[in-house]
């Protein structure tokens, strides 16, 4: 070995050969210690507390061996998908004042609020750009980066353009996460960029806390043919072309209560391309389209029609949803950007009669690389539908109207065609902050809030299957899940018995303390009670609910707390034999 250089005694714990340079190390903390801070991080002195522990110096180009294993991303971001974005309210604020662009070339800019850039070049097409950057919405880093490039290059889809080159944004956690994962990521977006016929020409990556990636998009669209939000035309039919509610199927599925098959569905939905949607738009003359992203249906729909000057009628019943969506809202599983989403609309969202609270949650809900929203003349909407459908967007299906000139004021109406679960309370629904049905929108006149009329011929949205969840106690708390009941019940067990399962599997369910909560306190139970089996059950399911090993030891502990050392013995036994 040159001299100078040895491998350190951590990594031959690991039992790898990672030679590092000592006269490196020497030089580097010299430096940091002679201005008494970091030089990689003023906050921290030298040598810092990662060098005592794992003889490890970032600073000297040294890393930290990260293995391998599989990573949940939803669990290292605060808030996942498009809901990481700036709401639409907070948005506005910042821009308020901001100078604007007065290049005559500039055919679409920041004022217009629209989806993308768009800027006249000497002759030809338009160049149109755009850039979108988020939080994983999903686990898998493959699945992730798919979306991310489906997400960005939907913008440049809803004006109608097409897009050409790329370049990558990533920002990731190096040496906290293995490098595979941002590879993964990187490689998801690739593909799903060479799907689309865009080239990658470059990127720009940042060592950061939360794990981001996105594009910045660039294309070109026939400056005749731009499709502006300001477009919409009265009577026009609106088009959606995915269904929603990936924000609540995410949100359910990184709090564990997710239905079966809902998240891939979600999943697959979010990596689909809006590319054919955009060409067939464009054949059926489109007036107007903004993709459905992180203000939700109602938020870009409300722009749509402020841009257009014109108030809309939405039906709920033809909205198209994801499977699971309306189990989930009825059990009250709805993510915080609903709440933002409802504020950045301004009074300018009207329910009539029959339409709940709830039902407006998910109308709010934020969407991640979602569907297109087009605005196209009556006498067209239905043979849209008919070949996006026959493209294999099945979902696709007429949802309103542009109804007449006005303020942007959406009516949401209810035909009740749509079973929707039963609600925990009514006045649990009502306590979302939602106006009354039927109440008016400001600035609306009477003669305004009482005019109805037909919409354009229903095109039926296919209703979710409902998926009962099972809530599987597990061990003594709950009897070892339904599977173990039914086969019980086929061998003769008693009446009683089953009875007693049912409650113990009630008792375990999320309720008033949510699932994370109760998880916590059937391992420290567990544990109080010296049940082995039951301790590794429980502390198995927290693992696979994203609990870390510090929490779980934070709950065993609570129970050590009451049982003392004998207690203490145990859990150490419990931990000792799963190690084994």
């Amino acid at each position: 070995m040159e001299a100078g250089k040895r491998v350190l005694p951590y990594a031959a714990r690991r039992g790898l050969s990672i030679v590092k340079d000592l006269e490196k190390r020497r030089r580097v903390m010299q430096r940091s210690m002679r201005l008494g801070h970091c030089i990689c991080d003023p906050k921290l002195s030298c040598p810092c507390e990662l060098l005592r522990e794992k003889d490890v110096c970032l600073c000297a180009g040294e890393r930290l061996d990260v293995p391998a294993r599989p990573v949940r991303l939803t669990h290292l971001v605060e808030k996942a998908g498009c809901a990481s974005k700036i709401d639409q309210a907070g948005l506005k604020r910042v821009l308020a004042g901001l100078p604007a662009c007065d290049d005559p070339r500039v055919l679409v800019g920041v004022p217009a609020g629209d989806d993308a850039g768009v800027y006249q070049l000497d002759a030809g097409p338009a160049l149109v750009q755009t850039v979108d950057v988020f939080t994983p919405p999903v686990d898998d880093p493959y699945t992730f980066g798919q979306i991310a490039a489906a997400n960005s290059v939907s913008d440049v889809y809803a004006m109608g353009g097409r897009p050409l080159t790329a370049l990558s944004i990533v920002e990731f956690p190096i040496g906290e996460v293995s490098d595979g994962v941002m590879r993964d990521i990187l490689r998801g977006g690739i593909d799903k960029m060479a799907e689309a016929g865009v080239a990658i020409i470059g990127g720009h990556s940042i060592n950061g806390r939360e794990i981001k990636a996105g594009f910045a998009v660039t294309g070109v669209v026939d400056p005749a043919r731009i499709a502006t939000n300001a477009g919409i035309r009265v009577n026009d039919g609106l088009i959606l072309t995915k269904p929603i509610g990936t924000g609540i199927i995410a949100f359910a599925a990184r709090i564990g209560r997710a239905p079966a098959g809902a998240m891939d569905a979600a999943a697959r939905s979010m990596a689909a391309l809006n590319r054919k949607a955009a060409e067939r738009m464009l054949e059926f003359g489109a007036h107007a389209c903004t993709d459905i992203t992180g203000f939700g249906l109602l938020g870009h729909l409300a722009e749509m029609a402020a841009a257009g000057r014109v108030d809309v009628e939405v039906v709920w019943d033809y909205v198209p949803l994801l499977p699971g969506v309306l189990e989930c809202a009825a059990a009250g599983i709805l993510p915080g950007s609903i709440e933002r989403n409802r504020e950045s609309t301004d009074g300018r969202v009207v329910a009539e009669p029959g339409v709940e609270p709830v039902m407006l949650d998910i109308l709010y809900d934020a969407q991640t690389s979602g569907g297109l929203l087009i605005a196209v003349a009556p006498e067209r909407a239905e043979g849209l539908v008919a070949v996006l459908r026959a493209d294999g967007m099945t979902e696709a299906g007429i949802i309103g109207i542009a109804r007449r000139k006005g303020k942007g004021v959406i009516r949401v109406q209810n035909r009740g065609t749509r079973p929707f679960p039963p609600l925990p309370t009514d006045s649990g629904a009502r306590a979302t902050g939602q106006p009354e049905p039927g109440a008016r929108a400001t600035g609306q006149s009477e003669a305004e809030a009482s005019s109805t009329g037909p919409v354009p011929p229903q095109v039926h949205a296919r209703i979710p299957t409902m998926q009962s969840q099972t809530n599987e106690a597990g061990c003594c708390a709950g009897g070892h899940g339904a599977d173990t009941v039914a086969a019980g019940a086929a061998s003769g067990i008693s009446d009683i018995q089953r009875k007693f399962q049912d409650f113990l599997r009630q008792a375990a369910a999320p309720g008033a303390l949510d699932a994370h909560t109760k998880q916590a306190i059937a391992i420290a139970l567990s544990v109080l009670a010296k049940c082995e089996p039951c301790a590794q059950i429980h502390m198995k399911k927290a693992r696979d609910m994203g609990f870390s090993q510090e929490e779980i030891d934070e709950a065993a502990w609570m129970a050590i707390s009451f049982g003392g050392s004998p207690i203490m013995m145990f859990y150490n036994g419990v931990r000792n034999s799963e190690r084994r």
